[in-house]
């Protein structure tokens, strides 16, 4: 695997944004992260700074 996983085990689910609060990942991109191609995996990546953004903005 060429993009390693950012997952951190806080494995926690934000209700509105549906992201993981610890690797900011849907539960769907955390189930299918090692069946993605490394160019799926480096879009999860790099769109982090505006998921974490967007967590913040629902009070996270």
């Amino acid at each position: 695997m060429g993009v390693e996983s950012p997952c951190i085990n806080i494995c926690k689910f934000d209700e509105k944004t549906g992201f993981c609060i610890g690797c900011l990942r849907t539960r769907d991109e955390c189930k299918q992260w090692k069946k993605m191609k490394d160019k799926h995996r480096v879009r999860i990546i790099d769109e982090r700074p505006k998921r974490k953004a967007k967590l913040r903005k629902h009070g996270k």
